[in-house]
Order: structure tokens, then C-alpha cells, then sequence
């Protein structure tokens, strides 16, 4: 049966590339200024969850949709005591910096489909629905029900998504096709401490505007800070001093009378592998604090500068902790700010193993601000607890024997520092879409998915779900 699975992949490969490259190309990235009551969180993500709606009744699904939040398509007896749910998801991160091809233009180049979310988390989330229909299509019995399930708001707050399965009920068990192979049945803690200061300074140098990042979960991949100055000269001086001993990083600096654009460059990668990355913020603010700048500009460049800079163990704040199962804690500086007369603040976005908690996280970020400002650190945002299903757990054993039926590798249990919708139910964990040896473009410019893949994984998933449904 194993090559049966994938011989019958193979015949929807066109059929899923069609309506996925559809999919891509709708820019389903939370918009809260253009929400309204029937788009909550913006035009995108709607004309995306609507867009699946579509094709689910196209194939015959019994379709369902939740105040436009999130979406799904049933298969299998409507009266089953138990359910398989399979979670993903259609909105998407902003594009970010570096694309050398159109996000929002699927095109497949040398094997490769390119577009914003053909890895995160469309491709995958496709690819399950299309092993989904061919379960349907090929009339396999099922004992229990399956349901594809969809969301737009992981990347942000998981809007909707407690809601839906409180209303629904919680599945039996689950997995959400996000993350990678074999499994991920652990996801550490998630937390955003945003440190905030008043946008108040009285040095030689004022900090008119200080912007990096666009998302918790993304590292700053470019920064910029406007610096009003007398001495425009030195300070581009003090600049390529700076990066002539730095080459981690790039920068540049425009001068418009006694304004200095100051934009440094660095690596933009997800956020929960911030050690992958280089933070353009905190090198841009690190640079700067050395200046002559005064009052809670100082102090938000110094604590951005010095305190959070080069440590995503974040060990120069004493958060730093690791545990044999989650590993270690890891911190992203992911959105940073200052704006003069205004305010400045900073989001630390940290995962965490089980042997810390958010509030011991923000005790630290707290005793760590500078004295002498105006800066107060809190927790904000969606946040959740370490996450994990026993390996011996026979979600897992099964998921992972499908993985070696399938592939001929070995297979164990991983954690990691992401988080997924799996983790919405008790028995859920991550399973794909992503194979070991693939490079890892989720959050990145040229985010790509191999189209060989689609087909290995969805019949991995059709495998899957047949077996979780009749176990």
C-alpha cells in the first residue's frame, strides 16, 4: 500500500499545483486597519478562508465556516464518536525585505515553487487537503471522522481558533502539517514581553525615528533611524567605523540637511531560530547608543543596544535556562521602535522550555531595563505553555511508522521552539511538511517548496489520515 499511496499522489500533482498557486497568490496577511465586522482581520485573509471554502465544496466536503475566522471540511461519518483533525493555516507574514521575485506571483523555478507561504503554511496545508480528497475520491472507509481544518491568524494571535474547536468540540487527536518530519510532539512556551519608554531625550543628537521588525516571530532583517544632527559628517564616520569592525552586518547612511537616514541590513529568518539570523535592530542600536544622545532615547538604545543584543539565550538578562527534554530558551528582539515626543518600545518575543514561565521571563526583562528612564516591561499578546505529547503516545508511533513506511529513514520524537496549531488539542503535534535536508525559507525572502515534495508528503498525510481514522 505504501507505493499505492504515492502512485495515487502522483495523479493530483496538476490538479493541487492549479488551485494552490490560486491560493498564493492572494495576500492573506492580517490587516487589523482595513478589518471589519465581516473581515475581522482584514481583506486577505478572508478572500483566503473563502477561497478554500470554494474549492472544498467543489470537491464535495461537507464545509463549515466560523465567523469568518476559520474554516473546514469534513469527511467520513457524520455521527462518529470520534474525530482526526488536521490544523493549518492560510494567512501569511508580510513579505519583508530581499524578495528577488514577486511574493505574491507563484512561479516554479529549477523544482522549486516560490511564493509567500508555499512552505508556511499554504503548500503544506494544500497538500493535506488534496490527500484529503484523495481518501475521498478513492472511497476509503473510515471508522473515524476527518476534518481539515483553517485558520488565518497563526501567525499573530490564533483569533478564533479556541473558539471554534470550544464550539465544535476537541478533536480526539490531531496533527497540524507546519512544522517538519518525522514529528514535532513538543513545542516550548511562547511569550512577548514588550518593554515600553517614553519618547522623551535631551542629548547633542536627537532620535527622531528608530524602526526595525514587523512581527514577533520574525527577525528584523533591515532597520533604519533617522538622527537629527549638526555634525553629519561624523556621524557617517562613526558609521563606517562601526561596520569596517562589523561584518555581520551591512549599512548605509543618507544625509538631507542636518537629517542622517542611518539603514543597516542583516538576516531575516523565523523567529523561533533567531540564532540563524543577524538582527539588523539591535546591531543599528548598538552602533547608536555609543553617540551623544540623552533622556529615554538613550535608554532605548541601550537596552536594545547592549541588553538584548547578540544573545538570543538571552543570558545578559539572566532569562537564560535549558531543560533535557525542550532544550534551551530562546529569545527574538522582533519589533522595535522610537518615535521623538511619542513613545519607543520593544518586542522580545522568547520560547521556553518547561522549567521556567512567562512570569519569571518577565521578571527578568523587567530587572534588566536601565535605570534612570521612564521603562516599564510586561507581557502582551497570545501566550502559551510548553506543549507535549508522550512519545509512546500511539498518535505518534503511528505518525512516525508512516513516516518510515514511507521514506525508509528513521524516525524519533523532536521538540522545537515553534509553535503550531497542534498544540490546540491535548493529543496534537506537528507532522511536516518540511523534509530533513530541505533549507528552511518559512518567514524568509524566496520562500520556496520543492513541488517533488507536495507529492511525498501528500502521500505521507493520505497515509496518515487513513490509518489515525480506523486505528
Amino acid at each position: 500500500m505504501v507505493k499505492q499511496w504515492h502512485a495515487e499522489a502522483l495523479k493530483y500533482e496538476d490538479d493541487l499545483l492549479t488551485d494552490l498557486k490560486e491560493m498564493l497568490a492572494i495576500k492573506s496577511v492580517r490587516d487589523d486597519d482595513a478589518a471589519t465586522t465581516d473581515a475581522p482581520l482584514g481583506p486577505g485573509p478572508k478572500e483566503a478562508l473563502l477561497k478554500f471554502e470554494e474549492f472544498a465544496k467543489r470537491d464535495g466536503f461537507r464545509v463549515g465556516n466560523y465567523k469568518n475566522l476559520v474554516a473546514y471540511a469534513e469527511l467520513g461519518p457524520e455521527d462518529a464518536e470520534e474525530t482526526v483533525a488536521i490544523i493549518g493555516h492560510l494567512d501569511v507574514m508580510p513579505e519583508g525585505d530581499g524578495w528577488t521575485k514577486d511574493p505574491w506571483t507563484p512561479v516554479i523555478e529549477d523544482g522549486r515553487l516560490y511564493a509567500r507561504g508555499s512552505s508556511d503554511d499554504k503548500g503544506p496545508t494544500f497538500t493535506a487537503y488534496y490527500a484529503l480528497k484523495m481518501i475521498k475520491d478513492l472511497g476509503l472507509k473510515l471508522n473515524r471522522k476527518l476534518v481539515l481544518v483553517v485558520g488565518i491568524d497563526e501567525e499573530s494571535d490564533w483569533t478564533g481558533m479556541g473558539e471554534f474547536f470550544a464550539e465544535y468540540g476537541e478533536p480526539t487527536m490531531g496533527f497540524s502539517p507546519d512544522a517538519e518530519f518525522p514529528i514535532i510532539n513538543g513545542e516550548k512556551g511562547n511569550v512577548s514581553i514588550v518593554t515600553r519608554f517614553a519618547g522623551t531625550q535631551d542629548g547633542a543628537l536627537k532620535l527622531v525615528s528608530f524602526t526595525a521588525g514587523q512581527r514577533p516571530n520574525m527577525v528584523p532583517g533591515v532597520a533604519k533611524a533617522v538622527v537629527e544632527t549638526v555634525d553629519a559628517d561624523a556621524l557617517v564616520a562613526a558609521m563606517n567605523n562601526y561596520l569596517a569592525t562589523e561584518s555581520r552586518v551591512k549599512g548605509e547612511a543618507d544625509v538631507v540637511d542636518n537629517q542622517v537616514t542611518v539603514t543597516f541590513y542583516g538576516k531575516q529568518v523565523h523567529g523561533a531560530m533567531p540564532e540563524t539570523g543577524e538582527n539588523a535592530g539591535t546591531y543599528l542600536a548598538n552602533f547608536l547608543q555609543e553617540q551623544d544622545f540623552g533622556g529615554n532615547a538613550q535608554g532605548f538604545l541601550t537596552f536594545l543596544g547592549t541588553q538584548l543584543h547578540d544573545d538570543t539565550v538571552a543570558a545578559k538578562i539572566g532569562a537564560k535556562t535549558h531543560d533535557d527534554l525542550m532544550h534551551d530558551l530562546s529569545m527574538n528582539v522582533g519589533i522595535q521602535r522610537f518615535v521623538d515626543g511619542e513613545d519607543g518600545f520593544v518586542n522580545a518575543n522568547f520560547r521556553y522550555p518547561q522549567n521556567t514561565t512567562a512570569q519569571e521571563i518577565e521578571d527578568h526583562v523587567a530587572a534588566s531595563l536601565p535605570a534612570g528612564f521612564e521603562a516599564t516591561a510586561k507581557a502582551e499578546g497570545h501566550a502559551q505553555v510548553p506543549h507535549y505529547v508522550p512519545g509512546d503516545d500511539p498518535l505518534v508511533q503511528t505518525l512516525l511508522q508512516v513516516y518510515r513506511d514511507q521514506t525508509g529513514l528513521p524516525a524519533a520524537e523532536q521538540v522545537i521552539g515553534g509553535g503550531t496549531f497542534g498544540r490546540l488539542l491535548k493529543r496534537g503535534v506537528a507532522f511536516g511538511a518540511m523534509f530533513e535536508g530541505v533549507p528552511d525559507t518559512m518567514h524568509q525572502a524566496d520562500e520556496f517548496y520543492p513541488v517533488a515534495d507536495l507529492t511525498r508528503a501528500m502521500a505521507i498525510f493520505g497515509q496518515a489520515m487513513y490509518e489515525l481514522a480506523n486505528v
